[in-house]
């Protein structure tokens, strides 16, 4: 199949398949004779196990090292659950920063009267002249 149906099919853009090739995420495709790139059903499984991957929020060097671990029959299942263990640790810190975002700026919220007066906490917040420390 073409790029474009392998984009399809895997709903990943072409741009991406290329750029995935550029850095050696995937195997360049086969060249027809007209110069097309070309990709077999192995290509596209790749390519799906890349997407689920970045769905689920893997970097690609990570997601390097694990195509590269899926391809390898003699991997240990000790490697990937070590690059499985490490992202949740990075998801659960992205999640502690993200809720203390969020309890910031509810924090801010909750001080503006919001009503026709210009003072506003959440803007003093902003600039640094209110502790937006809830």
């Amino acid at each position: 199949m073409k790029i474009g149906e392998a984009a399809q099919a895997s709903g990943i853009h072409a741009k991406m398949i290329r750029y995935y090739e550029s850095i050696g995420l995937m195997p360049e495709g086969e060249r027809s004779e007209s110069g097309y790139r070309l990709y077999s059903e192995r290509d596209l499984h790749v390519l799906k196990f890349i997407k689920r991957a970045r769905i689920l929020g893997f970097g690609l060097e990570q997601i390097s090292e694990l195509v590269s671990l899926w391809q390898n029959p003699k991997r240990t299942s000790r490697e990937v659950k070590k690059i499985a263990t490490t992202h949740i640790e990075a998801l659960e810190q992205k999640i502690h920063e993200m809720t203390e975002m969020r309890d910031t700026i509810a924090h801010l919220v909750h001080a503006c009267a919001g009503n026709h007066r210009p003072d506003c906490p959440i803007l003093q917040g902003l600039g640094g002249t209110v502790n937006p420390e809830p």
